[in-house]
């Protein structure tokens, strides 16, 4: 009894500190997250009809666009995103040569730069005044532009998703068991079987998690486009319009929830694939 007394109190003051350890984390997502969420979903389903605002983002062309673009131009980033990391991860994991160091930190230099300039960036690349410009001059005398449209987005969000995802590929290529190689190619797989059924599988996890960050980033990602927004019809960009020169905040509030659970609902499902292909080879 004495004994049984003593574990509950251990337990009890033990409980105590994981409180008092939490507490700072849950007041910091109450006052910046749980809160401003709750109020940014009551005033999402003010109106006339209750709910409207929702059907009205998903049925009216102009939101309906710009969420299927936005959509569009996400899982686009994310898939050449993941192509261009794996092949360059893969390399810079087995292979060491002078200067990997530099490389790797020319690779990773957009980490340092804000959407807004990265967006200048690609306006030096593709606008009016920039390299392909000039070079269309030179060839037919037209100036060749791309900045200003989804393409000129495109490049900037794989520009700046590449070290987000090249970094975790990286760290998972170097934990791969190179006998698994092996021993595939000693039954007679093809290089294509061993990158499919052995390297892409092992990477697997971190090709979930990289690419589910690198949707969400995409999907919310406001500077970059901001910087390039003439013929760009993105959800981030319509919401600001929204919210600034429409003053329709609740429609905005409503955008907004909706690309939060999008996003939040690709994370969950990264999560769950991941562990799901993580369990089998602990």
């Amino acid at each position: 009894m004495k004994y049984t007394l003593s574990g509950r109190l251990l337990r009890g003051e033990q409980s105590a500190r994981l409180l008092l350890l939490l507490l700072p984390v849950l007041i910091i997502s109450a006052a910046f997250f749980l809160l401003p969420l709750a109020r940014l979903l009551v005033i999402s389903f003010e109106g006339d009809q209750w709910g409207a605002n929702y059907w009205q983002a998903l049925t009216e062309a102009r939101y309906l666009s710009s969420l299927v673009d936005t959509l569009l131009l996400s899982v686009s980033v994310t898939l050449v995103t993941l192509a261009i990391s794996v092949v360059c991860g893969l390399f810079l994991a087995r292979n060491e040569f002078a200067g990997k160091s530099l490389l790797v930190s020319l690779l990773t230099f957009p980490l340092a730069f804000p959407g807004v300039v990265i967006g200048f960036l690609v306006i030096m690349l593709g606008g009016r005044q920039g390299l392909s410009a000039e070079l269309g001059l030179m060839i037919d005398g037209s100036r060749w532009t791309f900045a200003y449209s989804i393409a000129g987005l495109f490049v900037g969000y794989v520009y700046f998703s590449i070290p987000r995802v090249l970094l975790t590929v990286i760290a998972a290529a170097e934990k791969l068991d190179y006998q698994l190689e092996e021993a595939a190619r000693s039954f007679g797989a093809s290089r294509y079987r061993i990158f499919r059924d052995v390297i892409l599988t092992g990477l697997k996890p971190a090709l979930l998690a990289s690419g589910a960050i690198c949707f969400a980033t995409s999907m919310g990602a406001f500077g970059t486009a901001f910087a390039l927004a003439t013929d760009i019809n993105v959800l981030p960009m319509t919401i600001y319009t929204e919210f600034t020169l429409g003053a329709n905040i609740a429609m905005a509030a409503a955008l907004s929830i909706l690309l939060g659970l999008i996003t939040w609902l690709v994370l969950f499902l990264a999560r769950m694939l991941s562990g799901a292909d993580a369990s089998p080879a602990a």
